[in-house]
This record gives structure tokens, C-alpha cells and sequence, in this order.
């Protein structure tokens, strides 16, 4: 079997995305079902706005009972698509090992880098697209949904339009979907491994180790670094991306730290063992048969 040409990766890459895609239908069918169920909640939260108005007393307040059904409903689809990927990292690799496919595809000329690439790039890139269109969606259809709830109160409609600001927050979106991409590679990295390594139950190797070395240091030196790193690797993108206001909201693209975030030493030692594990996995898929 010839070796793919240089020509010939882009478009094997390309192939090879489109098959992730069509082969876990869960990539972009659970974010579906996410957004769905909030498009319909969020809904009827706007439908209900005029009764939260009449609580308020302060322009303040009126913005907030507003703004928050609209900036809060994206949420939940990232956070599906962030679960999503870590699922789909830890199959992605001993799926096809369990189920014999891997014979078919290394029958095809696509190298193992550009496999395991491919594999990357769901959770990596269109993961966070599918999230970003959704919310964009999700967030374009409840708008009409306040609109309408305030009309039939007898409040100004365009209330909505001027207190959401939609073009203010999809730099936000952008930002941070991007910062928790990068921030979340070497989960991504390390799950990928463990699924090209393990025989049984990746997810139990790909937490063991890290739970282990935890209760070894606090066994041995009565201390919990490991785990503030663990802890650190998945919640710190917040704090190093984002300037939070006093109520713990991003409202305004002043509240961006892009300069810090990407002078964060955490950042790079990341993307540097991220690399590392994709690397691995790829020498692991050469030499790897069928479970």
C-alpha cells in the first residue's frame, strides 16, 4: 500500500473529519437535543418577562431580568459539547479497535497522523462550531419570544433590542469557546491516549492515574498539589480569560484578558503535553489490532 501523498492530506483530512461526523452522530445530535430543550424553557422564561419586570425597581434590575434568559441560554450547549468531546476522545480510538474497524480503515491509504488528527479536530474545532451555531441560533429565535411577551403586555417591544446587545456578546461567545478549546487540549490529549492504549474500560485509565497520584501525595506529604492542578486545569480558563464584575457576569468586551491568557505558563505546558499525547496516540494506532 502506497503512503498518501502531500497532495493528497488536506483532502484525506477533510474525508476523514466528515467520517467522524457521520460515524458518531452524537458530535452534533446531543448538542441538538440540548439546545432544543432550552430553546423551549428559555421560551417560555421570555414569554413570562413582563411578570419578572414588575418585580424590578431599578433600571439595573430591568436589564438584568431581561439580558440573562437571552446571554444564560448558550450555556448549557457548550457545556454539552465540552462533555461531548470528552466522551468521544475516550472512544474515539478503542471504538474501533472494539468493534474491528480499525482492519477497514488502515486498509485505506490515510496515515495514522492524519486519523488521529481528524479525531482532534471533533472536539478541538467543530465541536465549538456547532456550539457557536447553536447558540447563535438559539439565541436569534428567543428574541422575537421576549419581543412578543413584552408586545402583549402592552410594554415597548423594543425593550428587548436596546437592553440585548447580540453583537456585543458573539465576540464573548467567540472568546471563550476558542480559550476553552485550547485550555481543555491536554484533557483531550490524555483521553486520546488512553483510548489508543487501553484493552478495557478507558475511562477507568484515564481517571485512575490522576486519582492515585492524588492520594499518594496526600498519603505521603499531607498535600493536595495535584489535585489544585487538576482542579486549575479545569476551571482555570475563567479565571485566566475572563475579568469577572461584582455580580460574577461578563457583560462587555472590557472584562477579555486575551494578553493574559495567552501569557499564562498553563496555557502553553498544556498545548506542549496535549501535543505530546496526540503524538503517542499515533505511534499507539501503528502498531495497535483489534480488541
Amino acid at each position: 500500500m502506497n503512503a498518501p501523498t502531500a497532495a493528497s492530506e488536506p483532502r484525506s483530512l477533510y474525508w476523514s473529519v466528515r467520517r467522524e461526523i457521520w460515524e458518531n452522530r452524537s458530535v452534533w445530535l446531543a448538542p441538538l437535543i440540548v439546545a432544543s430543550v432550552v430553546l423551549f424553557a428559555t421560551a417560555i422564561s421570555t414569554l413570562c418577562l413582563p411578570i419578572r419586570l414588575r418585580a424590578t425597581s431599578t433600571p439595573a434590575q430591568q436589564h438584568a431580568a431581561i439580558v440573562s434568559p437571552f446571554s444564560m441560554a448558550p450555556a448549557p450547549i457548550m457545556f454539552t459539547t465540552f462533555f461531548v468531546g470528552f466522551i468521544y476522545c475516550l472512544d474515539a480510538l478503542y471504538g474501533e479497535r472494539r468493534d474491528r474497524s480499525i482492519l477497514f480503515w488502515k486498509s485505506l491509504p490515510v496515515s495514522d497522523g492524519t486519523t488521529v488528527l481528524a479525531k482532534a479536530m471533533i472536539p478541538l474545532l467543530i465541536l465549538p462550531l456547532i456550539a457557536l451555531a447553536l447558540g447563535i441560533i438559539t439565541q436569534l429565535v428567543l428574541l422575537p419570544f421576549g419581543a412578543v411577551g413584552l408586545a402583549a403586555s402592552g410594554r415597548n417591544p423594543g425593550l428587548v433590542f436596546r437592553e440585548f446587545h447580540f453583537f456585543r456578546g458573539l465576540p464573548i461567545m467567540i472568546y471563550g469557546l476558542t480559550v476553552h478549546a485550547l485550555w481543555f487540549a491536554p484533557i483531550y490529549g490524555w483521553f486520546m491516549l488512553v483510548s489508543a492504549w487501553a484493552r478495557r474500560t478507558p475511562v477507568l485509565w484515564a481517571l485512575m492515574p490522576p486519582l492515585l497520584i492524588s492520594a499518594v501525595e496526600r498519603i505521603v506529604s499531607r498535600t493536595w498539589y495535584f489535585m489544585y492542578m487538576l482542579q486549575y486545569r479545569v476551571m482555570g480558563a475563567m479565571k485566566e480569560a475572563f475579568i469577572f464584575d461584582k455580580k460574577g457576569d461578563i457583560s462587555s468586551l472590557s472584562q477579555l484578558t486575551p494578553g493574559r491568557f495567552l501569557s499564562a505558563p498553563g496555557l502553553w505546558v498544556g498545548l506542549v503535553f496535549a501535543v505530546a499525547c496526540f503524538a503517542i496516540a499515533v505511534r499507539l494506532r501503528r502498531n495497535r489490532e483489534p480488541i
